[in-house]
């Protein structure tokens, strides 16, 4: 069997032009929706992460559920800030939740 081998038109050539390279080397993506979350509150987030590891999120969403149940709503809004901080999603559908709860409550 034989080998191909394509070698490139000149070995001293860069493989990007240096306009391409500029443009590929863009400014960093952020993917926290446009949120900024305060020194303390990430402070507290990873600290929260650091005693529950994977399961941080999942105890902050249950923290924040039971504030609300609880009537603490400034408790319950820093909880959901930290489950935000750790897992956008989770957080989101506990927001909603908790809205249509409120709701139903005369």
């Amino acid at each position: 069997m034989t080998i191909r081998f394509a070698a490139p038109p000149s070995a001293l050539a860069p493989r990007m032009s240096a306009r391409k390279a500029r443009e590929a080397c863009g400014l960093p993506a952020n993917d926290n929706g446009g949120a900024r979350a305060t020194d303390a509150m990430l402070h507290a987030a990873l600290r929260h992460f650091a005693e529950h590891g994977l399961a941080a999120a999942q105890r902050a969403r249950k923290q924040a559920e039971a504030a609300f149940f609880a009537g603490d709503r400034q408790g319950y809004q820093w909880w959901l800030e930290i489950c935000r901080a750790l897992d956008r999603r989770m957080a989101a559908e506990v927001d909603f939740r908790q809205a249509e709860n409120s709701e139903r409550r005369p």
